[in-house]
């Protein structure tokens, strides 16, 4: 192990701090003025168009910064959209202007746009499905997240989680239209099924707002969400019901949108990432992915009532995050995190009947039906593909394994990921319920067992560090960790001032280290 440069994203770290991030979701169908019928608004369609050749599965990879491309006909990777250099490589160059942190996704109603948000460089970048090239970038606001193409294709929405600001991108000519001032730490905007109203959800408060597409004013709020933190939303094809999950709660919230009220709270699982929904023969589903069980939750819906859970899916590999059905809702299409794949689940057994690899860590996920010509490939290359990550064994200060699932739906206690990135080993921690507020060092444990040091972290006041990131020369077959002690007075005040300035919105308190990496998207 040579020359470790530690980045770390999560509070606590003691090298750079980072802030949360996300994915971006398409609309829902409207009709009249407001655009054309096509994709609903939690990913589903109003009229069912059969999986073919022109449909295609798009993801947004975070480390890689590429956008890949899968055929759903074949379930085969065509090819990635390289939108900046991986990580690290040139991106903490001074020269550099490619993007970081492509992060969110959304499609256009007729399928022709694609709308990537970089939430490290704050872009938004317009592309044309048919031939995958770049039509137009933006600069937009500070943390930009997650955000959501107009009915009429003209305008692309996006939530800026470091301001109280959702950004107007004019999506046919590039450059912000205006901004709209929706409250702290906005994190993703979705549109009505009629395409009047978008819905934005909060990282730092507990509702959900209202905003009405072609005034830009605020119509309402709807509050007593489970959890004032909330990254990712969906909204149901039927257009009555959003679901909005809090991914450090383990809890998601459904929303009544008839009668503006929160139907449900549901006690999920660790790092409740991403909903979305399938109608199908055996009738109207929520999906939910949870990333720190690997599993998908699936439950029936009860519009007004609380959702019934039916099943849990098993994936083939580790943390499910973004997710999309398909044009006919008979697949879903789910991104993993941590193994750098897509699974697909039958909706129909709820199983998963196939894996493809893609880009470099995953975040969001879109289907989009008739995006491009039957057999396209145009202008893609193989940027982020290959080199499968490492989920490695990881060892407690108690002599005890960190990796295996615990049975008590809390997760595994110490995750490790490694991938190998431009040459170098980036090496991805999360840790859960250690002891509180307490410093550990972690070390890369080699095959004759000795120990070289890696980096070091401190716990918030449950015991849990979101992400902690290194970049090194890994030869070890794990990871260890050794307690350093409790937390000193001056680490927990840079926690605490770490903390506000992720969720505030705070202008002053924003450092750009804080904008590297998700810690909780």
């Amino acid at each position: 192990m040579l020359g470790a440069t530690a980045v770390l994203a999560g509070i606590g770290a003691t090298a750079v701090g980072a802030v949360d991030l996300a994915q971006a979701q398409p609309s829902s169908p409207a009709s009249g003025p407001y655009g054309e019928v096509r994709a609903t608004a939690g990913g589903g369609t109003s009229v069912k168009v059969p999986v073919s050749g022109r449909d295609r599965v798009y993801t947004a990879d975070q480390t890689s910064n590429t956008v890949t491309v899968i055929d759903p006909s074949t379930d085969r990777t065509l090819g990635t959209i390289a939108l900046g250099a991986q990580r690290l490589g040139a991106t903490l160059s001074p020269q550099y202007t490619g993007d970081v942190g492509v992060h969110g996704l959304a499609a256009s109603r007729d399928g022709k746009r694609l709308g990537v948000v970089s939430v490290t460089s704050n872009t938004v970048t317009i592309i044309d499905t048919a031939t995958n090239k770049v039509i137009h970038e933006t600069d937009v606001g500070r943390a930009s997240h997650e955000g959501v193409f107009t009915a009429d294709g003209k305008q692309f929405w996006v939530a800026d989680r470091g301001r109280d600001t959702v950004t107007v991108v004019d999506a046919v000519r590039g450059g912000v239209v205006s901004q709209i001032k929706v409250g702290p730490g906005p994190s993703k905007v979705l549109l009505s099924p009629d395409g009047r109203t978008a819905y934005v959800n909060h990282i730092s408060a507990p509702e959900i707002t209202a905003v009405d597409v072609r005034t830009h004013e605020i119509r309402y709020t709807i509050k007593g969400l489970g959890d004032a933190f909330s990254s990712d939303a969906a909204i149901s094809p039927d257009g009555t019901e959003l679901w909005a999950s809090h991914k450090r709660a383990g809890l998601a919230s459904v929303i009544d949108l008839r009668h503006r009220r929160v139907a449900a709270v549901l006690k999920t699982g660790p790092d409740s990432n991403h909903p979305n929904f399938a109608d199908t023969e055996n009738g109207s589903f929520a999906y939910l992915t949870v990333g720190g069980l690997d599993q998908t939750f699936v439950y029936r819906r009860s519009p007004g009532g609380t959702p019934e859970l039916v099943t849990r899916i098993q994936h083939s590999g580790h943390a499910p995050h973004g997710m999309w059905p398909s044009g006919d809702g008979t697949r879903m299409y789910v991104g993993l995190e941590k193994s750098d794949a897509v699974d697909v689940i039958d909706t129909a057994t709820n199983r998963v009947t196939g894996t493809t690899s893609v880009g470099k860590e995953p975040q969001a996920l879109v289907y989009v039906p008739d995006a491009a010509p039957a057999g396209s490939a145009a202008n893609l290359g193989r940027q982020g593909l290959g080199d499968a990550p490492r989920n490695v064994p990881t060892t407690l200060p108690d002599g005890t394994a960190g990796d295996p699932a615990r049975p008590d739906d809390k997760g595994r206690r110490l995750e490790a990921t490694v991938r190998t990135v431009s040459g170098l080993g980036m090496i991805q921690l999360q840790a859960r319920d250690l002891q509180p507020t307490t410093t550990y060092q972690a070390h890369a444990v080699q095959k004759d067992g000795s120990r070289t040091p890696l980096l070091s972290f401190t716990t918030d006041s449950s015991g849990n560090a979101a992400q902690v990131l290194a970049f090194a020369d890994f030869t070890g077959v794990g990871v260890s960790l050794t307690s350093e002690g409790k937390a000193t007075a001056q680490t927990l005040a840079r926690m605490s001032a770490t903390a506000a300035s992720m969720h505030t919105g705070s202008a002053d308190a924003v450092e750009a280290a804080d904008l590297l990496y998700c810690d909780c998207c």
